[in-house]
């Protein structure tokens, strides 16, 4: 493999070898799950304890969050589940987040994700799954291809860790044309003016009032 490529992708590599397409990413700053600090335009994950022996991807809409925690991007290779989960709970096996969010597409086009995970994780786009790469295993990497309009898409990745063992999550992307790197929602942020919308309405962003104005 190239020198000066991310942990994260080295990861993917040797462990999926068999993937001979598996792409490889550039780097790109290690993240943790997640703060407890609010920022609005990035993905919100609220955080749910798992009951032991849990194998797939809960219900959420049968659990109670125990927290919530944002990030702007998921870019966490392995880590050994001694590390612990960071902010909410020191829980470091039996528990899930369902992350949500939103982006902006200016170059509408052909875009591909990669979702790797240990344990399970699914994506979705505008509530449709794309990825379900679920269950419980070593980290493994999942793709898609997904035809985007210009203007606002609806994000969610939803992600358990069952028993102690090693953590990781990882959401790539590569716009039309472009290489994979790591999804970042500070990269896929709508222009600060409505004016200067290219494509779609102010009025889509999520806590927008009609006028395209935040509301408060």
């Amino acid at each position: 493999m190239p020198t000066g490529y991310a942990l994260a992708a080295a990861y993917c590599l040797a462990l999926s070898a068999a993937r001979a397409q598996t792409p490889t990413l550039p780097d790109a700053p290690i993240t943790t799950f997640g703060v407890t600090v609010v920022d609005p335009s990035g993905l919100r994950g609220d955080v749910y304890l798992l009951r032991p022996e849990t194998d797939r991807l809960p219900n959420f809409e049968k659990l109670k969050p125990v927290g919530s925690i944002y990030t702007s991007a998921l870019n966490i290779p392995p880590r050994s589940f001694e590390d612990g989960f960071p902010g909410v709970t020191d829980r470091f096996e039996w528990f899930a987040i369902d992350y949500r969010g939103y982006f902006y597409v200016d170059n509408p086009g052909m875009y591909r994700f990669l979702l790797a995970s240990d344990d399970g994780s699914k994506l979705y786009i505008d509530n449709k799954r794309v990825i379900d790469n679920d269950g419980i295993h070593p980290i493994h990497p999942e793709q898609c291809s997904i035809t985007l309009k210009g203007g606002i898409h609806h994000i969610r990745i939803s992600y358990f860790q069952g028993p102690r063992n090693v953590l990781a999550l990882i959401l790539a992307v590569a716009r039309p044309g472009e290489d994979w790197r790591v999804f970042s929602t500070n990269e896929f942020r709508p222009p600060r003016n409505p004016a200067d919308w290219k494509y779609g309405d102010p009025s889509d962003l999520p806590g927008s009032d009609a006028g395209g104005k935040r509301k408060k």
